[in-house]
């Protein structure tokens, strides 16, 4: 018996797949819990029109990351530290506070994606990496001040 997965089901398939099924498997586990439904017309072309929208979306969301990674590689974000008189900062520059000057920039990043050299603690350029998604990245550089 064909269904279509509306859920993801170990050792079968994931969410939106078709899947051949045994009869009983099918009307008694999959059917029943909700997990699947049978393969008729309307499945199929609801599952088909699913699939390309998912696909639309993720294709938007390809370009929109595309665009960030342009808008923002290479930029040079000034941060400002308080330090002491020897001019060592009272602790290090971090994520969060790169994340802090991008949106005063106007620009919304997860501090997360925020890669920086470990221990920013003297005034200088120092580089650092925004993972945007899996397939962008952008490389910054960041002139800490104090």
């Amino acid at each position: 018996m064909k269904v279509v997965l509306l859920k993801d089901v170990k050792g079968s398939g994931k969410a939106g797949d078709i899947i051949e099924a045994k009869q009983g498997y099918a009307q008694n586990y999959l059917i029943k819990n909700g997990l699947a439904k049978a393969a008729d017309a309307s499945a199929l072309n609801e599952n088909k029109a699913q699939k390309a929208a998912q696909e639309f979306h993720r294709q938007e969301q390809l370009k929109q990351n595309k665009e960030l990674r342009e808008k923002i590689d290479g930029l040079t974000v000034t941060i400002q530290v308080k330090s002491g008189e020897s001019g060592k900062f009272f602790g290090s520059v971090t994520n969060k506070e790169v994340a802090e000057k991008l949106l005063s920039l106007g620009i919304d990043i997860d501090k997360k994606k925020i890669i920086l050299e470990p221990n920013i603690k003297t005034a200088g350029n120092y580089p650092a990496t925004i993972r945007i998604s899996a397939e962008e990245t952008a490389k910054i550089t960041l002139n800490v001040i104090n």
